[in-house]
């Protein structure tokens, strides 16, 4: 017989792992199904885990450098073993409480096992210890979220190679780490692994490193990593692959010139694709784009009735704040009967590349697309007092704003704790404020927030 809920979770991300607590606590009878880790990508295999290894890559940069501020530290070398013991902890510690949490709520049950639908609300899981259950909702969340894609390459599925996942379960450095894609994880993981004493290579076929950023951002990120010794290939086709006797070779096309990488360890960080292949949403009425995310409307609902989708799997932003955003949206709409959507929200996000890249708001192009009329405020690291005095200069702050409004509509902060500079330029705009309210603000010295009393000094553009 079918089991009956309320609500029904598949997947644990960020969005399903508090909605599914939201729910329960307003009477609904809940669960949520989970094929292998509570916590989604962000605790497993995403935020959590990478930005714990970053920190040692930092570490083990800043001892480098130890010399540039008169400390004498030696030799450095790198146990990759005792680097992934300290992320493997950092991860059990919040997965496990994650999974106390679901697994002592009242009126939620936790359920680990494969979900696909048999029905427009009825689900069958195959339940990991082995067995099946069949259960019908009355509402449906899916938050399945993205994996690794594998590029159209010949060759490529004939050699071994990483993905975000398992680099992050090596215990020994690569000798030359070749990067497929020029994004937000390649960039992070390549600057990483350099840091750790691999020789690394960014193979990607777009004009500039991260597509989406205004060309000066990109060109600054690629001078940094440059500095630091990866060499970066842009524009850059791949067409074959091979395993050779104790290397991984790459043929690829640049410029119309042919040539050939060869590389010790492969990772592939050429994008991501959603988990909805197996949840055979035909047999609901769910309807998925080319690329199999799951389309929604402003408030998140699917095209059929009382189903959901969350998180990445709906395309657009795949951050693990938008994905908590999300569940505001809809836990606000069905549990407090609010009208909360999910337009015209304020993107923001960090690069964890050091120094970061912190992102807020309207890129300078996307705006002139727009037909915005603009300002540019611009100012190299260097004119900060605080990056002077922690010899951390590389980078700029950019920040756009409306010519007409005197509002700021985004802003780039390539620096120092650059995400947490952007932050504060959000709440200036989450709040209404001018441009000026940062320009005339008093912030204390010598901190980094008190170059937005002076970026504003700095106009570059207006139109």
């Amino acid at each position: 017989m079918n089991e009956r809920f309320d609500a029904i979770l598949v997947g644990s991300g960020q969005a399903a792992d508090t909605l599914a607590g939201e729910l329960a606590k307003a009477g609904k009878k809940s669960v949520i199904i989970e094929t292998k880790h509570v916590g989604g990508t962000c605790v497993n295999e995403g935020c959590t885990p990478t930005k714990t290894m970053v920190a040692s890559g930092r570490v083990a940069y800043l001892a480098r450098r130890g010399a540039d501020y008169g400390v004498s530290t030696g030799p450095i070398s790198i146990d990759l073993t005792k680097v992934r013991e300290r992320k493997r902890e950092v991860v059990e510690n919040s997965r496990s409480r994650n999974e106390k949490r679901l697994s002592t709520t009242k009126n939620l049950e936790l359920i680990y096992g494969f979900a696909h639908f048999i029905g427009p609300k009825t689900l069958q899981i195959d339940l990991r210890a082995g067995g099946t259950r069949t259960l019908e909702g009355d509402w449906i969340f899916l938050n399945t979220g993205l994996r690794a894609a594998i590029p159209k390459i010949d060759g490529i599925h004939d050699i071994p190679s990483l993905n975000n996942e398992s680099i992050m379960e090596l215990d020994t450095v690569p000798d030359h780490l070749i990067v497929l894609g020029g994004g937000y994880v390649g960039l992070e993981f390549g600057q990483m692994f350099r840091r750790f004493g691999s020789q690394v290579t960014i193979i990607h076929h777009g004009k500039q490193l991260l597509n989406q950023e205004d060309a000066d951002v990109a060109e600054e990120v690629k001078k940094i990593l440059t500095e630091d010794g990866i060499e970066i290939l842009l524009e850059t086709e791949t067409t074959t692959a091979r395993k050779a006797a104790n290397s991984i070779e790459f043929n690829v096309k640049r410029g119309g010139e042919a040539r050939t990488v060869t590389g010790s360890h492969l990772l592939i960080a050429a994008g991501r694709i959603p988990n909805t292949d197996g949840l055979n949403l035909s047999a609901t009425g769910v309807a998925v784009d080319q690329h199999g995310y799951v389309k929604v409307n402003e408030y998140l609902e699917t095209a059929a009735s009382g189903i959901y989708a969350l998180g990445d799997v709906k395309g657009g932003p795949a951050f693990t704040h938008i994905s908590y955003d999300d569940y505001r949206v809809v836990a606000g709409n069905l549990l407090n009967g609010q009208h909360r959507s999910i337009r015209d929200r304020i993107l923001p996000y960090t690069v964890f590349i050091d120094p970061q890249l912190g992102r807020i708001g309207l890129t300078e192009s996307e705006a002139r697309k727009l037909g915005k009329k603009i300002r540019v405020a611009k100012m190299p690291m260097t004119s900060v007092a605080r990056a002077i005095e922690t010899d951390e200069t590389r980078g700029f702050i950019k920040i756009i704003v409306d010519s007409e409004t005197e509002l700021i509509l985004g802003a780039a902060v390539l620096g120092i704790e650059g995400g947490e500079i952007a932050s504060i330029v959000q709440i200036a705009m989450e709040g209404g404020l001018k441009y000026t309210a940062l320009r005339d603000g008093i912030f204390s010295h010598p901190t980094l927030a008190e170059s937005l009393n002076n970026v504003f000094f700095s106009w570059t553009d207006e139109s």
